[in-house]
């Protein structure tokens, strides 16, 4: 397998916009290099008898099933509010004239 040049580690940190030193570039490059060496190990394995998931365990949807039904009356609704319009919420102006 080909080993990321340091001139690609330059170019992918150009793009992420980051200024790294010589030292730097060498570390990030290693460090590149290896995680391409565990994914080609990863290539290897048989996975044919796996079936695929898209979480590491079971999940299902506990959303409640949506039913039209009555609104709460108005007066109970504003009972709370800290200000009101008649029948409707006051709420502070935030468009400036």
């Amino acid at each position: 397998m080909a080993e990321i040049s340091p001139e690609e580690v330059q170019h992918v940190a150009n793009l992420a916009r980051l200024a790294l030193p010589p030292k730097e570039l060498q570390r990030v490059g290693h460090e590149l290099n290896r995680i391409l060496v565990y994914f080609q190990e990863l290539q290897e394995l048989d996975t044919e008898q796996i079936e695929s998931t898209s979480h590491a365990i079971a999940m299902e949807n506990v959303y409640r099933e949506d039913s039209a039904r009555e609104s709460l009356p108005v007066e109970e609704v504003l009972a709370n509010a800290p200000d009101r319009a008649d029948v409707f919420f006051r709420v502070p102006r935030i468009i400036e004239e």
